[in-house]
């Protein structure tokens, strides 16, 4: 099992381990840089894990939640295989606990994801190096899958307080101090979706040395006289039945990027100057954003149902 994080403010940082989970603490890092204040020195990762949670028209409470994290009161933070739980100081005199999950993939979807990655060498030179590759999201659409949630129903969270809309303050404190988890590991978020470092890696190993061997068993065979084509009938290649709706598979779009983000600025005309409005170009991008999702999840539905 690779090395996990836990953050415990009041502790320093210790390192423990077990045959089921490994914990490791960390001592908190400054109020600025867990506030999230400066998007701009997050690892692109992360800042996407927050765009992402912002989507899903949580801006407001999350807003409201980074106060929280500027002011330490994230008193605990561990991840226990792909659970995150925590421990938030609100008003009442005892913190109150949080739970948090995404939702884990199967052993066969991640066989799907390791595939596509093992093509690439670029991802395992950056994964080896600890960093997120910028295109990685495409090992995980090509297989029908998204890396980051795609809905709020992937995130399962609860919170000991009374406050009965989810995510509330404390939720969202956690949601924000995961994003600078995230770029100090980016292993963390895919841990969170049920696979450790040390499998990746060993699976990536693997497979590139699979196909490094079949690539050396193909150039040797081809020193060997070929044989005749084989002759197929005409319609061999023909099928009539209806295909396997299963077959079909709808992913997400690969980036974040709308249509605004390919146009560049709008020309608009304010007071007389023309320029590109940034309240306009927000609201245009969030709109997008939502049409975008809605379309996925009538998509996926009516596939479902079919």
């Amino acid at each position: 099992m690779p090395e996990q994080f836990s953050q415990n403010n009041s502790g320093g940082t210790k390192r423990e381990s077990s045959a089921k989970s490994q914990l490791v603490s960390l001592k908190a890092k400054s109020t600025d840089s867990q506030s999230g204040d400066a998007p701009g020195k997050r690892e692109w990762w992360a800042q996407r894990w927050v765009d992402v949670l912002e989507s899903f028209g949580w801006r407001r409470r999350l807003e409201r939640a980074r106060n929280y994290v500027r002011e330490g009161r994230v008193l605990k933070l561990e991840f226990n295989g792909p659970k995150v739980v925590a421990r938030v100081q609100g008003t009442a005199e005892d913190p109150y606990k949080v739970s948090l999950a995404l939702d884990s993939f199967t052993d066969e979807q991640w066989g799907f994801v390791i595939e596509e990655m093992s093509q690439r060498a670029i991802f395992a030179a950056k994964l080896l190096a600890g960093e997120m590759p910028q295109n990685i999201e495409e090992a995980f659409t090509a297989s029908g899958l998204s890396l980051f949630p795609f809905s709020k129903f992937d995130i399962h969270s609860r919170c000991s307080c009374p406050d009965p809309v989810n995510p509330c303050k404390h939720i969202g404190a956690v949601y924000y101090l995961l994003g600078d988890y995230f770029s100090q590991d980016p292993f963390i978020l895919l841990q969170l979706r049920g696979r450790t470092k040390q499998s990746i890696v060993e699976d990536l190993r693997q497979m590139r040395s699979a196909g490094s061997d079949l690539e050396e068993g193909e150039l040797k065979s081809s020193d060997a006289p070929q044989s005749s084509a084989i002759k197929v009938k005409a319609d061999f290649w023909r099928y009539d039945q209806q295909l396997d709706p299963s077959l079909v598979v709808i992913t997400p779009p690969p980036t974040s990027e709308t249509v605004l983000d390919v146009l560049g600025p709008l020309p608009l005309s304010t007071e007389g100057k023309v320029g590109s409005d940034p309240l306009v170009s927000d609201c245009l991008r969030t709109i997008y954003q939502r049409v975008s999702q809605s379309a996925m999840m009538k998509a996926m539905l009516s596939r479902e149902s079919g």
